[in-house]
C-alpha cells in the first residue's frame, strides 16, 4: 500500500428528508489495501460507497478518487457490486459478462476473452452458454463477481460479496480478492460477515447512524476492545475447581486445550496465578482477543444508546 490515497474522503455529510445518512464522515484508503467497511443495517455505508462512487453528491465535504475530484472517466476504472444483485436472467452467461465489459470500454473481443478466463477461474467455463437463470444463486453470484472484474478496475467495491456461497466458493472468492489487492488494486468491502473481514482487511471502519464510531487497523481496534477474560490453556488443572472460571469450552481433559472463559474483571494473570498455585503442570497459556462480531455488536449497542 503506498502512502498516496486511492480513495480520500474528507468531512462529507448527507442528509435525505429528516434522515442524517452521513454526519462528517472521514476516511482513506490505499493502493493495494482490502478495507473493511462495517456498520449495522441503515447505518449509511451503502450511501458512502455510493457518495465515493459519485452516485450521490455530499451535501458538504468532498471526495477524492486518485488523487483528486471524480471525473466521467473513473468510472471505467470502477468495478461496483451492488447490494441489489442485477443479471440479465435469460441471457446467456458470456453473452452477459461481454456485453458488461463493452460497458465498461472494453472491444467486444477483450471482454470476450476477459469473461473466458473469469469464468474458467471461477470453475464456471462450460456455463458460458448457459442462461444466466439456469445457474443456482451461488454461481449467479460468481457471475456477479466476474462481471465486476472483468474490466481490471483499479477500484473494486463489493458488498457482501460473499452471499450465497458455499464454503468452498468462498474461499475462491476470497482467493480472488487477495489476488486483486496484491495486483495492487484497491477494494472496499462492505459485509456482516465478521470473519471475512478478519481474513480479509487490514483496516476497517465502523460507521453507525451516520457517524464513525471505528476506525483503524485491525489489530489495534481488537486490543482496544478486548477484554483480559478469555484464555486457550493446556494443563493438568481441574479448571472447575477455579472460583474465577465462568465457564469451559472443550471437553475439560487433562492435557488438552480448552477455552475458560474467567468472570468479569478477573483478568487471565489472576488465573495464571491459581494455575501455578494449584500445583498444575501448564503446558501452554494464550491470552484470547474478543472476536470482530462481539466488538462490532458492543460498539453498535453504544452507538445506539449515545443517539
Amino acid at each position: 500500500m503506498t502512502d498516496s490515497p486511492v480513495i480520500r474522503v474528507d468531512a462529507v455529510s448527507k442528509r435525505f428528508a429528516t434522515t442524517q445518512a452521513l454526519d462528517a464522515v472521514s476516511l482513506d484508503v490505499g493502493r493495494g489495501e482490502i478495507f473493511g467497511l462495517l456498520g449495522p443495517n441503515g447505518a449509511g455505508k451503502t450511501t458512502l460507497i455510493r457518495t465515493i462512487l459519485d452516485l450521490i453528491k455530499p451535501d458538504t465535504g468532498r471526495v477524492e478518487i486518485f488523487g483528486r475530484m471524480f471525473l466521467a472517466a473513473d468510472r471505467n476504472r470502477i468495478g461496483y457490486l451492488p447490494e441489489e444483485r442485477g443479471l440479465y436472467q435469460r441471457q446467456k452467461v458470456g453473452a452477459v459478462l461481454e456485453y458488461l465489459g463493452t460497458l465498461k470500454g472494453m472491444t467486444s473481443s477483450a471482454a470476450r476473452a476477459e469473461a473466458g478466463r473469469w469464468l474458467e477461474r471461477f470453475e464456471l467455463g462450460d456455463r458460458a452458454d448457459q442462461k444466466v437463470e439456469q445457474l443456482s444463486k451461488g454461481n449467479q453470484q460468481k457471475i456477479q463477481i466476474c462481471s465486476t472484474l472483468i474490466a481490471a478496475p483499479d477500484i473494486v467495491c463489493l458488498d457482501e460479496p460473499l452471499s450465497g456461497l458455499d464454503p468452498v466458493s468462498a474461499r475462491v472468492v476470497m482467493r480472488v480478492i487477495r489476488d486483486c489487492a496484491a495486483e495492487g488494486r484497491t477494494l472496499l468491502l462492505s459485509t456482516h460477515q465478521m470473519n471475512t473481514v478478519e481474513a480479509l482487511c487490514g483496516r476497517v471502519f465502523m460507521i453507525a447512524r451516520g457517524r464513525r464510531v471505528l476506525y483503524g487497523a485491525l489489530p489495534d481496534i481488537k486490543r482496544e476492545y478486548s477484554t483480559d477474560d478469555a484464555v486457550r490453556v493446556q494443563s493438568t488443572a481441574d479448571y472447575r475447581a477455579c472460583p474465577f472460571v465462568a465457564r469451559i469450552e472443550g471437553d475439560g481433559a487433562r492435557h488438552t486445550p480448552v477455552e475458560i472463559h474467567l468472570l468479569p474483571g478477573t483478568g487471565s494473570n489472576r488465573f495464571l496465578h491459581w494455575l501455578v498455585a494449584s500445583g498444575a503442570g501448564v503446558d501452554s497459556f494464550e491470552r484470547l482477543s474478543t472476536p470482530l462480531e462481539e466488538i462490532f455488536v458492543r460498539v453498535a449497542e453504544q452507538a445506539e444508546v449515545a443517539v
